[in-house]
């Protein structure tokens, strides 16, 4: 992937290792979590700060009120016993597919109600443009690799489980 420039005038740094260097610096994964309580914008925000990133962006997926035409009243996540294990390695290849300068990931389990966050991922990188094509990389991968079920229950009574996020 070529690096954009987000600074007319300057030339893009190149990292002379390739996107998946990481030498001299801490592992770029820096927050993966299931929770059972309240995720923070705030806090996954934090955790990619680097002083070598000048993109970072960030994903929140929300509890909508509806779906597929149905209203949904509220919704359950559960998890197989694998599933922080399954993130580490989705976070990992996208490490080693972009320049990521920091990256996090957390998702909630549990019974969450609309307009609650059910997950919120970020990612960093030396340019915007790495951010965002890492970031959406992250989430996408998210929701097909790990083992994360969704419990959604409708306004007239009706539910169903969704794989995989």
């Amino acid at each position: 992937m070529a690096a954009q420039n987000d600074h007319p005038g300057e030339q893009a740094a190149q990292d002379p290792a390739g996107p998946s260097s990481t030498a001299g610096r801490a592992d770029p994964v820096r927050l993966l979590a299931i929770r059972d309580a309240p995720l923070s914008l705030d806090e996954v925000f934090a955790a990619v700060g680097d002083p070598t990133a000048g993109g970072t962006a960030l994903f929140v997926g929300t509890v909508r009120n509806h779906d597929g035409g149905a209203d949904v009243d509220r919704l359950g996540y559960s998890c197989h016993p694998t599933a922080e294990a399954e993130m580490r390695r989705v976070a990992e290849k996208v490490v080693a597919d972009f320049p990521v300068r920091a990256l996090a990931a957390v998702h909630r389990v549990g019974d969450l109600e609309v307009g609650d966050l059910a997950v919120v991922v970020a990612v960093s990188c030396p340019h915007r443009a790495e951010a965002f094509a890492a970031c959406r990389k992250l989430i996408d991968d998210l929701k097909h690799e790990v083992p994360i079920w969704k419990h959604q229950r409708f306004s007239d009574g009706t539910e169903e489980w969704v794989g995989a996020c």
